[in-house]
C-alpha cells in the first residue's frame, strides 16, 4: 500500500538523520522535524483518517511502532550527546593550571585611615564629615584667617567659580570643626577624616590631593597637657612604644599657642634621608589650643570653654608606617605596589 511505503521511507530518513546528530541543537532540530505536533510523524497520523476502515488497524499499528522506535532512538542519541566528555575531542585540556583568582583588598591609605580612626574612637572621639567644596567662611574666615593670609592666594588654593559666592576645594578638614561646633553645644570630642586639596608642586613629599584627619576636643578646663597626652598616646599606638616625639612652637590662625609634632624617622633610623630632609625627624601633625576667635565665630563663650585641635596627613603617616619613600606611589594605581598591602 502507498502509506506503508511512506512509513518505511520516513523510518529510513529519520534513522539516517539520527546518525548525524552532533550537538544539542541538532537534536532539537530533529525533534521539531519528526516528533513534534506538526512534525512528519504527526502528519502521517493525520493521513490515517483518510484511509479505508479495513486498512486502519494495520497502518495504525505500523505508525505506533514507528513512533515508539523513533522516540527510543532519539532519546538514546540525545543522552549519548550529553554523556560525551569535553576532553574526548580535545576541546578541554585538564592538564592546564586553573586561573588564579585575585581578591580585592583595602588601599594602604584606607588601611592607615582605619587604624587612625580606631585609635581615636577607642578614647571617645566621634567621627564627622563635611563638604569637599567649601565656602570661604568655613574654610578661612571662621577659622581666624586674616584677609591677606597667603592661604587665600591663588597660588596656594584651588578656587571654584560660582555665582553664589566664593568657594574653594577645601584646603583642610578644619571647616568641619566649624560646622560641628555650629550645630552642637560643648562638650565636643570629634575627629574629621577626608580628602583635601592644595595647589602644590608634585614631588616625593607632596601632592595636590591628599588625605587628612583632624581632631577637636572642646569642654571646660581643657589643657595643653591633655593635648600632649593625647598625641603621645596616638604615637605609641600607631607606631610603637619606642616612638620619639618632638613638639616645636609654630603658628596656625585657628590655634594659640600652636605646635608642630615630629616623630623620629623610621625610614632612615634618624640618620637622615630625602623624606625627612636629612634631619632625622618627620613632621606628622600640627596642633594647638583653639583660638578664642574661633569660639566667637561659632557662638561659644570663650570664657567658659577651652579646647584643643590637631591635624595630620594620612599619606605622611603611611609613608612612615610602611617605609615608603615616595608619596606619588599611592596615586598611581600600580598593582605591583598595591598588592604588597
Amino acid at each position: 500500500m502507498e502509506m506503508l511505503e511512506e512509513i518505511q521511507k520516513l523510518k529510513d530518513e529519520a534513522t539516517s538523520a539520527l546518525g548525524t546528530l552532533k550537538s544539542t541543537d541538532d537534536a532539537e532540530n530533529f525533534r521539531l522535524r519528526y516528533l513534534s505536533r506538526k512534525g512528519a510523524l504527526a502528519q502521517l497520523f493525520e493521513k490515517l483518517k483518510e484511509v479505508p476502515k479495513e486498512n486502519k488497524p494495520a497502518l495504525g499499528k505500523s505508525l505506533n511502532e514507528l513512533r515508539t522506535f523513533l522516540e527510543n532512538e532519539f532519546e538514546t542519541s540525545r543522552n549519548n550527546l550529553g554523556s560525551k566528555s569535553p576532553t574526548s575531542d580535545g576541546s578541554l585540556d585538564l592538564s592546564i593550571p586553573g586561573r588564579k583568582r585575585y581578591t580585592g583588598r583595602k588601599h594602604p591609605l584606607t588601611q592607615t585611615a582605619d587604624e587612625i580612626k580606631r585609635i581615636f574612637t577607642n578614647i571617645g572621639f566621634g567621627i564627622a564629615d563635611g563638604p569637599e567644596i567649601e565656602d570661604d567662611y568655613h574654610n578661612f574666615e571662621a577659622l581666624n584667617f586674616p584677609p591677606d593670609h597667603p592661604a587665600r592666594d591663588m597660588q596656594d588654593t584651588f578656587f571654584v567659580k560660582s555665582e553664589e559666592g566664593k568657594y574653594v576645594l577645601r584646603t583642610h578638614t578644619s571647616g568641619v570643626q566649624i560646622r560641628v561646633m555650629e550645630n552642637n553645644k560643648p562638650p565636643v570630642r570629634v575627629m574629621m577624616p577626608g580628602r583635601v586639596y592644595r595647589n602644590e608642586a608634585i614631588s616625593a613629599r607632596s601632592y595636590c590631593l591628599f588625605h587628612q584627619v583632624e581632631g577637636l576636643y572642646v569642654d571646660k578646663n581643657v589643657s595643653l597637657a591633655e593635648l600632649k597626652g593625647t598625641i603621645a598616646y596616638f604615637a605609641k599606638e600607631f607606631f610603637n612604644e619606642e616612638a620619639k616625639l618632638r613638639f616645636r612652637p609654630s603658628y596656625f590662625p585657628f590655634t594659640e599657642p600652636s605646635a608642630e609634632v615630629d616623630v623620629n624617622c623610621f625610614i632612615c633610623g634618624g640618620k637622615g634621608c630625602k623624606i625627612c630632609k636629612y634631619s632625622g625627624w618627620l613632621e606628622i601633625m600640627g596642633c594647638g589650643m583653639v583660638d578664642p576667635n574661633v569660639f566667637k565665630a561659632v557662638k561659644y563663650d570663650e570664657n567658659e570653654v577651652s579646647g584643643y585641635a590637631f591635624g595630620m596627613g594620612i599619606e605622611r603617616l603611611a609613608l612612615l608606617r610602611y617605609g615608603i619613600d615616595d608619596i606619588r606611589l599611592f596615586f598611581e594605581n600600580d598593582l605591583r605596589f598595591l598588592n604588597q598591602f
